[in-house]
Order: structure tokens, then C-alpha cells, then sequence
């Protein structure tokens, strides 16, 4: 693989930022007057795409929770590991923001959406279906 230039890495992280050819090539180094020329031609580099690429792939991992990070978080709350914050008062109008247990409300809708997720709650019922038959359709002589 060729290696990117340090123009051309800053160039692809500045396109990935902003979005826009002209000012990341500018914020890169590029001179003004060529920016948009210099920026649209470095764009159409292999080697510059599959940077690109590669670093909106792993910013996408960083930024989107996977299942089983959602799953440890909500036994972590289920559990009355977490804590969240609210605002006490402290006297003449101030306030200060205060760590508290997750109440037993919150508590009890992650324990909900884990059961969901591992089919808990799903009621189960039996079914018994029975067709009936018509000897009337039946021609005799198909017997």
C-alpha cells in the first residue's frame, strides 16, 4: 500500500471533519487559489479513498454502542451499579449537583429490556387448531 504523504493524511482527516474539499485542503496546507483543484484530484487517489475509508469505519465502531456494550450497561444499572446526578439545594437559591443511586424504577426497565432481549417475558400459549372435513366435497367414487 502507498503510503499517504503528511499533506495528504491531514487533507483526508480534515475532508473527514468538515466535509468539504476546498477548506480541508486549505486547513491542510494547500494554497488557497488550488485548493478545490488539489483537494478534488487528491480525493481520487486510491490510497487516499481507502484512508478515508478505514478512518470513518473506525470512527463509526467508536462512536455506536455494540450489543454487548448495551447489554453490560443495563445489567450494570439493573445491578445499582451506576449513579446519576441531580441537583440539591444548598440554601439561597444555589444549587450543587449530587451522585445518587439509579432509583428502583430505572432499575426495574433494565431489567425489563434484559429479559426482552433474552425472551423472558415472551408468554407462551397453546394452540390446538382442528379442520374440519366435509364429506359432502368428496365425490363417491373417490373413495
Amino acid at each position: 500500500m502507498v503510503k499517504l504523504t503528511e499533506k495528504q493524511r491531514r487533507f483526508a482527516d480534515e475532508y473527514i471533519r468538515l466535509g468539504e474539499i476546498a477548506q480541508a485542503a486549505v486547513n491542510a496546507g494547500y494554497s488557497t487559489k488550488t485548493a478545490r483543484v488539489i483537494g478534488k484530484e487528491t480525493l481520487t487517489k486510491p490510497y487516499v479513498k481507502a484512508y478515508i475509508d478505514k478512518r470513518l469505519d473506525e470512527l463509526k465502531k467508536e462512536s455506536i454502542a455494540e450489543q454487548d456494550e448495551v447489554l453490560q450497561y443495563l445489567t450494570s444499572v439493573m445491578r445499582g451499579e451506576q449513579t446519576e446526578q441531580t441537583l440539591r439545594g444548598v440554601g439561597e437559591g444555589a444549587q450543587e449537583i449530587d451522585e445518587i443511586e439509579v432509583d428502583a424504577t430505572r432499575r426495574i426497565r433494565a431489567a425489563e429490556l434484559l429479559g426482552k432481549r433474552y425472551g423472558i417475558w415472551t408468554e407462551k400459549q397453546q394452540v390446538e387448531i382442528k379442520t374440519p372435513t366435509f364429506k359432502e366435497d368428496v365425490p363417491e367414487d373417490d373413495d
